[in-house]
């Protein structure tokens, strides 16, 4: 099996984080911030030690300014929704996933102005454009860093300056980068970081959640869930401090215990030594795609890209070739529209979607050859050798 679906959820993950969150259902397993006793102290401990590592990888100082969900999408939810209000401004680029413009729409209804920057058909989005959209009326700019449709990369520190020069506040959607590219939220100009703990952080799925830098008013920000949080207990109101006014009900202790260890594998290894593999492995997908007649490659431009391609091709609708490569090739891909319609606007595929691989730190050459000559294969006559 060759698995080039990294995009959706990265596997395999690094054995230490299956055997982090055994050992946590062995040895541990009690509920963090709920109880005294020892087991409920070690639960908190790795709790706290999942916000040291995640601050320490995005340059945040205080670990408490890392804020627990379920995946990146609660994040953004929680930065939109919780500080945007009826007559503030927001710009946002056309490359955007629906869990940022499914929110800013049901914003929009509510009195909120969303202005989409166009990008260019690479998805690249040039920040003195964007600049251009930008006024003292602008509340806040939301911009994906990199695309889960072609992998393009966007320049987030000139994003992040623009935004900063008209005292925006700016919100960046690191699903697909948190892990494989290097983010300094300070050097980066970033205010608001929503990640997500189960693709390129190589934690499990349902962990992820928001980074909040010093300027972001906290007192401002509504929480999404109000319930218990094991301090202030003699109060029926939400306490007003981080990170418990945002992270109410028991966590997923388990699956941050598993997210701890993706992270100590990803410094570990290096994001350097992680982005040049991925890079090459980008490489080595749009150099074999450019080659076969009848397929139409869909990629940022080199420098500026994750290891993740898109394409069509002529002969066969991306569902049907996802298909075929399924079951005769025994290849694992996405197909359609990748929960992206802005992006495939953008770049010329709507409404039809494409075909992705997404590879992975654990995806080799040799993977990315033989996907190639599958590929080749269908194109040319549909039927597989």
């Amino acid at each position: 099996m060759i698995y080039l679906d990294n995009s959706a959820t990265s596997f395999p993950k690094p054995s230490a984080v299956l055997e982090a969150m055994a050992r946590f259902t062995n040895e541990y397993g009690a509920n963090p911030g709920r109880s005294g006793h020892c087991l409920s102290v070690d639960a908190g401990r790795i709790m706290y030690e999942a916000r040291e590592a995640l601050a320490a990888l995005f340059n945040q100082r205080d670990p408490l300014r890392v804020l627990f969900a379920a995946n990146a999408t609660g994040g953004l939810n929680q930065a939109l929704l919780g500080l945007l209000r009826s007559g503030d401004r927001v710009v946002t680029s056309g490359m955007e996933h629906n869990s940022v413009m499914r929110p800013l729409r049901a914003l929009e209804a509510e009195g909120v102005r969303v202005v989409v920057a166009p990008g260019a058909s690479d998805g690249t989005l040039d920040p003195d454009d964007l600049r251009g959209l930008l006024s003292e009326r602008t509340s806040m700019v939301v911009v994906n860093h990199g695309s889960n449709v072609n992998g393009c990369l966007q320049s987030i520190r000139e994003i992040g300056g623009a935004a900063r020069e008209a005292g925006a506040l700016f919100l960046v959607d690191a699903a697909q980068t948190a892990g494989c590219v290097d983010i300094d939220m300070e050097r980066d100009n970033i205010d608001l970081l929503a990640f997500t703990g189960h693709k390129a952080l190589y934690g499990p799925q349902g962990t992820g959640g928001l980074v909040v830098g010093e300027r972001v008013p906290i007192e401002r920000m509504r929480p999404l869930v109000y319930g218990g949080t094991g301090s202030r207990s003699e109060f029926e109101t939400q306490p007003d401090f981080i990170p418990d006014r945002f992270e109410s009900g028991t966590p997923n202790t388990i699956g941050i215990a598993g997210l701890l260890e993706g992270v100590r594998f990803v410094r570990e290894t290096g994001i350097a030594a992680i982005r040049r593999h991925e890079d090459e492995l980008a490489a080595g997908i749009c150099r074999g795609l450019s080659t076969i007649d009848g397929v139409r490659l869909f990629a940022g431009p080199e420098g500026r890209r994750l290891s993740t391609v898109s394409f069509t091709c002529d002969r066969l609708a991306p569902s049907e070739f996802g298909l075929r490569l399924d079951e005769e090739f025994d290849i694992l891909c996405r197909v359609g529209l990748h929960c992206a319609p802005a992006a495939h606007t953008t770049i010329g595929s709507f409404p039809e979607g494409t075909v992705r691989l997404s590879a992975g730190f654990f995806t080799t050459q040799e993977d990315i050859v033989s996907a190639v000559k599958a590929i080749r294969t269908l194109a040319k006559n549909g039927e597989s050798s």
